[in-house]
């Protein structure tokens, strides 16, 4: 049927038959109760002049931060202004996903540099064309290591629960066994994980930055699935990157991870882009758009779409992923950011927001009823746990302008579904606050904050 949707009585009798269903209730069964609506309240027409007023009221309720001290995530870093200017040319800002690939030849072209730096950033061998967000590369990343004998995953508790969520959420109808290795004192507890045994498990999935912010040992999780025969999935920061061991130093056979920090605005949430680069033996696995060089008939360089076997439109029976998009702007965006800051700038700005984390961390452990819960083996995101209620912290920064860490509350994990934060923060009578620094944190921020947190 297409996009077709059937408007009379008569053509959506004849959809249910063929579908073998009795009502138009039945075709959407699988959708929750909360999200049907019976019909819609829609006001009357409006004209340009009064759409345009109510919609820009609507838009002086948002509050943008100018000071932000939250990650989680997304990440507040510079921008070059290099990257709007480039990334808003008409060409590139209308132009979709290549189908004609022998006429989309600077479209091909910019997906390819971005293959080829996203190559360099985790030291692995191939990289597809970027898919929707870093938690569907991972579970794109799982879909890559399925195997007939293999249905068993550890997974990292210590992912972003909104990874974790996306990763079941694909799977829900699958037969695939999904285990959480556990936290112990702010990371993995890897001695749990060296106890597992069985020739059934197919990957094991780690963070090499937590959501707690901690640098976890994936060299040792890799030597570890591969003594097993089993595939080692590894979460990366891109910017991070510039500072810690390479994917491919840590022997992973798949690197999966969040473009947003490489030259995305924050934008309320989107849009993001997942990134996925493998070894070259996983090439027929890999989902996703790939762009291949090569030369026309006249020998000059050129660009084609390869490899589209694997490809939901040429052997769809044998697809092994529904991915048909690659986020092209935003992967634009993140070529452009990437070429514009060159390696230099890329560890500049990871040493910045080290170097401003590690200070506001050791700042505000000095302020009496405050405490880093965790090491010094952190980026730029840590936990801090006090005796202050994070609400009231949160509303006395935001009144300075100031978003503050993310509270790890009774709210914030009912909102993704967790049962559990980690077994310290849990156990713990203290509030607990997630804060996050880059090279936007300037040291006057930094001392505004803690002086704030001081009166309190």
């Amino acid at each position: 049927m297409g996009n077709y949707l059937p408007s009379t009585p008569a053509e959506r009798h004849a959809m249910l038959e063929r579908l073998g269903l009795q009502s138009m209730d039945q075709l959407y069964r699988d959708l929750p109760k909360s999200l049907r609506l019976k019909h819609l309240d829609l006001p009357e027409g409006k004209s340009e002049l009064e759409l345009r007023e109510e919609l820009e009221s609507l838009g002086e309720e948002n509050r943008v931060y100018k000071k932000i001290f939250r990650g989680a995530g997304a990440y507040h870093h510079y921008i070059p202004a290099i990257v709007n200017q480039v990334t808003s040319k008409e060409s590139f800002i209308t132009a979709y996903t290549p189908y004609q690939a022998e006429i989309s030849q600077g479209v091909l072209q910019s997906i390819f540099e971005y293959q080829t730096m996203i190559c360099r950033i985790t030291g692995l061998e191939m990289a597809n064309a970027s898919l929707y967000d870093g938690a569907s590369a991972l579970a794109e990343a799982i879909t890559m290591c399925r195997a007939r004998k293999k249905n068993r995953f550890l997974l990292a508790e210590a992912f972003h629960p909104m990874y974790l969520e996306t990763v079941l959420t694909y799977f829900k109808h699958d037969d695939l066994q999904f285990e959480y290795i556990p936290l112990k004192d702010g990371h993995s507890d890897l001695d749990w994980l060296e106890a597992q045994t069985g020739d059934d498990i197919a990957a094991i999935a780690m963070p090499q930055l937590n959501f707690y912010g901690q640098i976890e040992d994936c060299a040792r999780v890799a030597k570890f699935a591969h003594a097993i025969k089993a595939k080692m999935i590894m979460g990366v920061h891109p910017i991070a990157a510039a500072l810690l061991p390479s994917a491919a130093e840590c022997a992973a056979d798949i690197a999966v991870g969040e473009g947003q920090p490489l030259g995305l605005p924050l934008s309320f949430g989107g849009p993001y882009l997942g990134f996925l680069a493998c070894k070259g033996d996983l090439i027929r696995q890999i989902p996703g758009r790939i762009v291949g060089e090569t030369t026309d008939k006249e020998g000059r360089r050129a660009f084609v779409l390869t490899l589209q076997a694997r490809e939901q439109h040429i052997r769809r029976e044998k697809a092994g992923s529904n991915i048909c998009t690659n986020q092209a702007l935003c992967a634009l965006r993140a070529s452009v950011y990437l070429a514009a800051m060159g390696p230099d700038g890329l560890e500049a700005a990871a040493l910045h927001s080290y170097e401003k984390a590690h200070r506001f961390a050791k700042a505000i452990s000095e302020i009496p009823g405050f405490e880093v819960l965790y090491g010094p083996e952190f980026f730029n995101e840590f936990v801090v746990i006090s005796e202050k209620s994070s609400e009231e912290i949160e509303n006395k920064l935001a009144k300075r302008g100031i978003l503050s860490g993310l509270p790890l509350n009774t709210s914030y994990k009912q909102r993704l579904g967790l049962e559990h934060f980690s077994p310290e923060i849990e156990a713990s009578e203290k509030t607990a606050m997630l804060w996050c620094l880059t090279e936007m944190n300037s040291d006057e921020q930094i001392d505004e904050v803690i002086s704030i947190l001081k009166e309190a």
